[in-house]
């Protein structure tokens, strides 16, 4: 799973897979769910995020993570 954020936006596109999305549906005014071929949720993209979230503090509970990067 990876996150971007992109300032210039003001979106934040949560990648679920790598799968190449092929749909969309916009399920609340500037949240957009993408899915690929077989239906599944690929990313999930919010437009003017710093108005709907805390881009400010990340907190991670119970994840099985095996790798963490940051840029």
């Amino acid at each position: 799973m990876k996150l971007n954020y992109d300032a210039a936006t003001d979106s934040l596109y949560i990648h679920l897979s790598e799968r190449a999305s092929v749909d969309s549906d916009e399920i609340a005014n500037g949240v957009v769910l993408d899915y690929d071929a077989e239906g599944a949720l690929v990313g999930i993209d919010i437009q003017h995020a710093s108005r709907q979230a805390d881009l400010a503090k990340l907190s991670v509970n119970r994840l099985p993570l095996m790798q963490l990067e940051a840029a």
